[in-house]
This record gives C-alpha cells, structure tokens and sequence, in this order.
C-alpha cells in the first residue's frame, strides 16, 4: 500500500483560506459604488427620523426624550436594511455565475462569507453615523456613552442581518431577494420596537416579537439609554446569528448555481 500523495494539479490553499485585506478592499469598493444601494441603505432611515422625530421635539416617553429614542432604533433599523440588503445581492452573483467561479479557486466558503458580513457590516456603519450625525445636527442630545455604546451596538448587531441577507440571498433567485427582504425588514423591525414601542403592540404580536432577530439588537441599542434586563436580548442576538451565518455557510456549499 502506497502513502496517499497530493494532487500536483490541485491549488494550494491560501493563507486564512483566501480572506485578505486586497479582497476586502474590492469588495467594499464595489459596494460603496452600488448608488441605488447606497441611497436606499442610507436615506430611507434618515427619511423616517426626519418623518417621525424631528416633529416630537418637545415629548418624552417617561424620562427618556422620543427623540433620542427615535434616533437609536433609526440606526439600528439603517443597519439592518444596509447590512441585510448588501449581503442579498450575492443572489446577483449566483445569477451571474460568479459564485459557480469562486467554487474552482482555492478561496474557503468561509472566508469568503466572511468577507461579504464584513462589507455588509460597513455599510451598516454608514448608516449608523448617518443617523447620528442627523441626530446631533438636529438638536439631539444624551451623554457620550449612549451615543458610542447604542452607536456600537446597532453596528455590530448589521452581523446578524448580513448573515441573514446571505441567506436569503443563496434561497432566492435574485429578481426576488429585494421584494422580500424591504418587507420582511419592517416586520422585523415592528417587533423590534423600532417604529412602535413593543407596549404598544398587540398582545398577538408581542408573543412572538422577543423570539424575532429584530428584538435583540432593539432592546441592546436602547439598553446605555432605558436601562433594564439584556440577557434574554443577548441570547436572541446570539442564537440568530447562529442559525444565519450557518445556514448561509451551508447553502454557500450546496449552491445549485455554484
């Protein structure tokens, strides 16, 4: 019995499994050149906080300013769209061939999933600021931990929804990802509290909101301004971006369009 050798012709895998900073780069590039995205990704939610917070200038929910309220979950609500949004287009690329491509290169599924999360990610960071800085510019104020931690975690929390958008990227053919993520993102984010507060809501509905992605990066955002109980939050945030990155890893790997 001869030692099994390796295939000559086979490529060597990369350091990292293909992930790099030149290939994160031109990914983000590409991206950031996308204006249709860009401009739904970022001026929807500006659109909505102009629509619905400026005009609340002088109420207050308890002791915490609607304004600032309506800041936060504008963010989280950008980031989600960003995020979820840029991840889905990979339904462009199967449709185009280009992931069949990626398949017969060294580049590992997840390294290349990880660099499309980390450029979804970015544009989740655009969005965050441009809702704080419309915040800031328009009178709103709190203390400089709730601007970096509610500001931190809606950025981190676009993870999750760019896994999501992967997902639904690599299920869906891509004449139909974008009808169903704009509105499976607003249901998402009405049970995330996010253009209604979650008392507010029907019973019917709030039975089944904290068990929804939205939920958990909601609650986490408002947490540095509000206050109360996070580990439920945590352990919601935690399980979907399980389940998303996974799946999407999976369906990456058994890609009829591969």
């Amino acid at each position: 019995m001869t030692p099994a050798t390796a295939d000559p012709e086979a490529p060597a895998r990369p350091p990292y499994g293909g992930f790099n900073t030149v290939a994160l780069r031109l990914e983000a590039r590409r991206v950031l050149r996308n204006r249709r995205t860009l401009v739904f990704a970022l001026g929807m939610p500006a659109l909505f906080f102009l629509s619905f917070g400026l005009p609340q200038a002088g109420q207050a929910a308890g002791e915490t300013g609607v304004r600032q309220l309506t800041m936060i979950n504008m963010a989280v609500y950008g980031s989600m769209l960003a995020a979820t949004s840029c991840g889905a287009a990979v339904a462009i690329e199967r449709s185009l061939g280009w992931t069949r491509q990626l398949r017969i290169t060294p580049l590992l599924p997840l390294a290349h999933l990880a660099i499309k999360v980390l450029t979804a990610m970015l544009l989740g960071l655009l969005s965050v600021a441009v809702e704080f800085a419309l915040g800031a510019a328009s009178g709103v104020r709190a203390p400089l931990r709730v601007w970096l931690l509610s500001g931190l975690i809606a950025w981190l929390g676009s993870s999750v929804f760019a896994a999501l958008g992967l997902f639904a990227g690599f299920v869906l053919p891509s004449e139909n990802v974008m009808q169903f993520v704009g509105p499976a993102l607003a249901l998402l984010a009405l049970c995330g509290g996010l253009f209604v507060p979650l008392p507010f809501l029907p019973e019917s509905v709030r039975s089944f909101a904290e068990f929804t992605p939205g939920y958990g990066v909601g609650q986490l955002a408002r947490f540095p301004l509000t206050g109360g109980p996070v580990g439920g939050a945590l352990a919601n945030l935690t399980v979907w971006a399980t389940v998303f990155l996974a799946g999407a890893a999976w369906l990456y790997r058994r890609d009829p369009a591969r």
